[in-house]
């Protein structure tokens, strides 16, 4: 996000030069860049509250003197009459909505509106939507604004199981699937809540009479639609991280404010509906647990003047966390503020005294020596997320996820490792073998153990090779395998359940699972034949496409040009041929003839490919290979 210097500076008193705000930006743990008199900033998932010109001179009032109050509408507003239902209060405690009509639309932008598209170098919109993206920038709440003449009927919000096609009001069509929350105009869906409207309803630049939704959604409810939809959404980039749920009214009134300032309103209403209470967040009053969280002696009223420099009030022993700071709920986040604040150069450095423990490094040579032994026989290493959403008794509960869906540590291998399975599955990829070797964490009576685990998983053809590309993945084979492999260990494989996973395959699913310190010294005695790569691979994304496969099956009479063959259809290069493998091989010694299937597997990652494009690549392989002497295609006319 980027925030102009003149839009900080100006509510400074003391009038700091961009390098001294940079440096408590930093200081304060924003991260970011300059880029001329412009901060581009890079902010912690959890400080949805900095992403905004009044949430930044918040944390600098600790440093300066700030005035950051914005003229605010003080009038009597009537109450709005509108046709609205919540059928998801839960995900949607408070919205607020504002409707204004104006004489005349204005030319040009004064004031604030003005600085902030020139200083910025943004593109205008309309009049409406321009004022709630600079309250956005400003105030860190999105709004949306909806043009109040194409608004008549029922207005539902409600998160909502779909399938349909929804036109965004940048033009974009998308297919909304699955649970969305979503807002509804008599049936038909107008909003994907807290990313983006549509076409249908948005703003124009003859809009007079708007309607400007505000609201607080729960920020789980939000993460990820941006990403699965490929919607560029400033909104859903605060809502994840979440905004103030008491901020409405300011909110709005400064809205209305903006508006006179350009235009004459003829007519305007509000009406806003908290259907639960929300919670205040009080914290004992506790320095002496900071000092001994951070490592430092500062006294009861050293502590409570920086807590209130940045919003927090003690009122009767506790400390009351500011409803725009959701990420605050304890003492460690309450001394995490006073580290940004003294800044952790300054704190003083204590030596750590770390008891002596045993040397692990056959342990590691152990872990790796297994790596290289499944790498040789053809499985593939996954690194997955430690932090899942399975609360067991066991799990170990994170204070500050960076995600609140995933708020648990996790204690088994098993649950990523089949995930990661069916995402290949749903991929079409027909033999998968993978394998991780991670740290699990578990707790009991207050006891937290870690154990380092490796764990197994595989389904489907046991490889992609004309020896094996007609057989199976079982639990016998896999035990044959490991047992010649590795003699002197135990593998005691077991074939998960397919019944509560939502797949057409019937193949086995085998895995393993156990603890590194399982494994005995004679893992060592495995001779290796993988070997490091030569050169850097570079990740491509796995497409969601599907993809589509074509075998030819090659006679050749002179034995001689099998391998010119084989090289020349193995390096075949083309951006949509994702893999090629021998899957058959027959010497007729008999008749002197060599037979040799190969499978072609094609996939795009933009469009699903057509039966022409597919059609156009195997005629040039086939017009290539049939040059070579004494080749031919069986059934080929």
């Amino acid at each position: 996000m980027k925030i102009a210097y003149k839009h900080l500076v100006n509510h400074i008193q003391e009038n700091p030069s961009i390098e001294m705000i940079s440096d408590k930006l930093f200081q304060l743990g924003h991260e970011h860049e300059i880029e001329g008199d412009i901060f581009n900033m890079e902010f912690t998932p959890n400080r949805g509250d900095c992403l905004s010109i009044n949430g930044l001179l918040r944390d600098l009032a600790v440093f300066f003197t700030v005035n950051s109050n914005k003229k605010i509408s003080n009038e009597n507003i009537d109450t709005l009459n509108i046709n609205f239902t919540n059928l998801s209060q839960e995900i949607c405690p408070v919205i607020s909505f504002l409707k204004l009509e104006v004489e005349k639309i204005p030319q040009t932008y004064s004031g604030c509106l003005k600085d902030y598209f020139s200083e910025l170098n943004l593109n205008k919109n309309n009049f409406f939507t321009d004022i709630s993206n600079y309250l956005s920038y400003e105030t860190g709440q999105p709004t949306h604004c909806y043009d109040a003449n194409k608004i008549e009927g029922e207005l539902v919000f409600q998160e909502k199981s779909l399938d349909c096609e929804f036109e965004t009001l940048l033009g974009k069509k998308i297919r909304l699937k699955d649970k969305n929350p979503v807002f509804l105009l008599n049936d038909e869906v107008i909003n994907l809540a807290g990313v983006i409207g549509s076409m249908n309803t948005s703003c124009t630049k003859e809009t007079t009479t708007v309607i400007v939704e505000c609201a607080f959604f729960k920020p789980e409810s939000i993460i990820g639609k941006s990403i699965k939809y490929d919607v560029q959404s400033e909104a859903s980039h605060k809502f994840e991280r979440s905004v103030d749920p008491k901020c409405h009214d300011m909110v709005l009134r400064r809205f209305i404010n903006i508006v006179s300032e350009h235009a004459n309103i003829i007519e305007m209403s509000l009406i806003s509906y908290n259907y639960h209470e929300l919670q205040e967040q009080k914290i004992p009053v506790n320095f002496q647990k900071i000092n001994e969280i951070i490592g430092i002696n500062i006294n009861e009223d050293e502590y409570l003047s920086y807590l209130s420099k940045l919003g927090f009030n003690n009122e009767d022993g506790l400390i009351k966390v500011p409803s725009y700071r959701s990420d605050v709920k304890n003492q460690n986040d309450l001394a995490e503020e006073i580290a940004r604040v003294i800044g952790y150069n300054n704190i003083n450095r204590n030596d750590l005294i770390i008891p002596e423990c045993k040397r692990i490094y056959k342990s590691k040579e152990i872990e790796n020596k297994l790596r290289y032994c499944l790498l040789d026989l053809g499985f593939h290493e996954v690194i997955n997320f430690p932090f899942v959403n399975n609360d067991k008794d066991s799990s170990i509960k994170i204070d500050n996820p960076l995600d609140s869906n995933r708020d648990n540590l996790r204690i088994n291998l098993k649950d990523s490792l089949l995930n990661n399975l069916i995402f290949n599955e749903r991929r079409q990829k027909d033999s998968i073998k993978l394998f991780e070797i991670s740290d699990i964490y578990t707790s009991a009576n207050g006891v937290i153990k870690k154990i380092r685990k490796i764990a197994i998983i595989a389904s489907g053809r046991v490889g992609h090779n004309y020896e094996d590309f007609s057989k199976k993945i079982t639990k016998n084979y896999l035990s044959e395998l490991f047992k010649n492999s590795l003699p002197n260990e135990k593998f005691d494989f077991q074939v998960l359940n397919r019944d509560s996973i939502d797949t057409k395959k019937k193949d086995e699913i085998v895995y393993f699972e156990t603890n590194i310190e399982n494994f005995s010294n004679k893992v060592m005695e495995y001779r290796e034949t993988s070997k490091s790569p030569d050169n850097f691979i570079l990740y491509r994304p796995v497409s969601d496409l599907p993809s589509s496969k074509r075998d030819l099956s090659f006679s050749i009479k002179d034995i001689d040009q099998c391998k010119p063959l084989e090289k020349f259809i193995l390096s075949y290069k083309d951006d949509l041929l994702r893999d090629v493998f021998v899957f058959d091989f027959y010497n007729n010694e008999k008749k002197q003839e060599i037979k040799i299937g190969f499978r072609f597997v094609f996939q795009s990652q933009n469009a699903t490919i057509t039966d022409a494009e597919v059609d156009n690549i195997m005629n040039d392989i086939i017009k290539r290979a049939l040059e070579l002497n004494s080749v031919s295609i069986p059934g080929l006319s």
